[in-house]
């Protein structure tokens, strides 16, 4: 039997206007629902905080996803269609972070979620993403600043509400790899987004290496454990295992180790300290936009009610039912 791995990704950023999400992305919702409704009414979603981060504002990610190819080229094209639908209906700014930088808010977080399918092992896959797991992530790591926390390169890997340390029940919904209910996949969870095009189009290769992997490696989830504070602390050069992990990924899948040595986390804080918060927003969205991440002073937007009441009709009342359905499934 002929194994055909795919691989889907799930895209979850932020738009500020200029410094916070408003109500008024879910109009940016809308109007990306009703420009391809067969697509976004399944491939799309809003998301809020919870508890007291309220205080800092309800509105808090919105998703885009591809759907399901057996090609890493396909995904990244799809994607890049994809953001620019999203480019085209939002005056805010569009930014790519794990979490925002002027605020500590665990429950107002963003993710890039890679699915994978077409497993014939599913155990066999599993370990083996999770082995090489706490390697991969040093790919993506985009949340180094949050308020006054400037300890580490990702805020939300370490304190997220939808992330957690792997657990023996493989569904439970928050922690960084499920076993989807709903899909039937293997969501990789742990990624924050990041802008670059490129970066992805490696990290995708290197999952489904592993994912058509016909040797068991042991993909013990006390281990992980254990190194998931570090990496989100301190990268690929946390600790020696971390590069244990690349020379074994290396051996069957080449890719640059610069790509794990620098993660976007990187430029993100550089940029923060020298022009502050807004500044790095507005450079992250043409970074989003054009691929390309150049310092930039923002345009001026403004809060519109119409545009936030039509896009409660226009896009959260339509996707209700889905959303309900959705959430059984999940749960």
């Amino acid at each position: 039997m002929t194994q055909e791995i795919t691989l889907g990704v799930e895209e979850e950023v932020f738009i500020t206007e200029p410094d916070s999400p408003s109500l008024q992305s879910l109009y940016y919702l809308a109007r990306l629902l009703w420009m391809d409704p067969r697509h976004y009414y399944t491939h799309s979603a809003s998301n809020f905080a919870r508890g007291r981060d309220i205080g800092k504002g309800l509105m808090s990610g919105v998703e885009i996803a591809t759907s399901p190819h057996t090609s890493p080229e396909s995904v990244v094209d799809e994607l890049a269609r994809r953001r620019t639908d999203l480019a085209s209906v939002s005056a805010g700014l569009i930014v790519p972070l794990g979490h925002l930088l002027d605020r500590q808010t665990p429950s107002s977080t963003c993710g890039l979620h890679v699915h994978v399918g077409g497993m014939i092992d599913l155990d066999l896959t599993y370990r083996n993403i999770v082995h090489f797991l706490p390697l991969l992530v040093c790919t993506t790591l985009n949340s180094p600043v949050a308020g006054d926390w400037k300890a580490g390169l990702s805020y939300r890997l370490l304190n997220s509400f939808a992330l957690g340390p792997l657990r023996e029940d493989r569904e439970y919904r928050f922690q960084d790899v499920i076993i989807s209910k709903r899909l039937g996949t293997i969501e990789i969870r742990a990624f924050d987004p990041f802008w670059d095009l490129r970066r992805l189009r490696y990290l995708l290769h290197c999952i489904k290496a592993i994912a058509n992997l016909k040797t068991r490696f042991p993909g013990d989830i006390g281990v992980y454990n254990s190194l998931r504070a570090a990496v989100a602390c301190g990268g690929y050069s946390a600790t020696k295992e971390i590069r244990g992990l690349y020379n074994q990924l290396s051996s069957f899948c080449p890719v640059p180790e610069d790509l794990f040595l620098h993660p976007p986390a990187q430029e993100v804080r550089r940029l923060h300290d020298r022009s502050g918060t807004i500044v790095t927003y507005a450079a992250l969205d043409g970074a989003y936009r054009t691929g390309i991440l150049a310092e930039k002073h923002p345009p001026r937007t403004r809060l519109n009610p119409a545009k936030v009441v039509a896009g409660i009709v226009g896009y959260y009342l339509v996707k209700a039912p889905y959303i309900l359905m959705k959430a059984r499934q999940e749960w």
